[in-house]
């Protein structure tokens, strides 16, 4: 299954909802693209919602990271949220999971913004 990216404001913060698979090819490309869209037009909190995102190769993971710090570069925040247990796993085992803030709640990863 390829990866599907809908975008919807919640008052300063950009959610991102991702499902599907981010792998090598349309997959990290379509999330660098949504998330280099989301700072073209100056969206620069972004929280992405891996809820039914069911598998991240080695290149997604590099998307993540790439994201984070082109986010961060602009002096932004990119947050996660509701990892599956594979990608949580998967941020786990490379020391990620620490890098990145990830919640479990919405409405807390939002009040995270403020």
């Amino acid at each position: 299954m390829s990866l599907r990216a809908t975008h919807r404001d919640a008052g300063e913060v950009t959610v991102v909802d991702l499902s599907g698979r981010i792998t090598l090819g349309d997959g990290s490309a379509l999330l660098r693209k949504t998330i280099r869209g989301l700072l073209d037009d100056q969206r620069k909190n972004i929280l992405l919602n891996l809820a039914d995102v069911d598998y991240i190769d080695s290149s997604g993971i590099g998307e993540l990271v790439h994201g984070f710090t082109s986010v961060k570069n602009q002096s932004g925040d990119l947050k996660l949220l509701h990892l599956t247990k594979k990608v949580r796993d998967l941020l786990q085992i490379t020391k990620l999971y620490t890098v990145f803030d990830v919640y479990t709640d919405e409405s807390t990863a939002l009040q995270s913004f403020k």
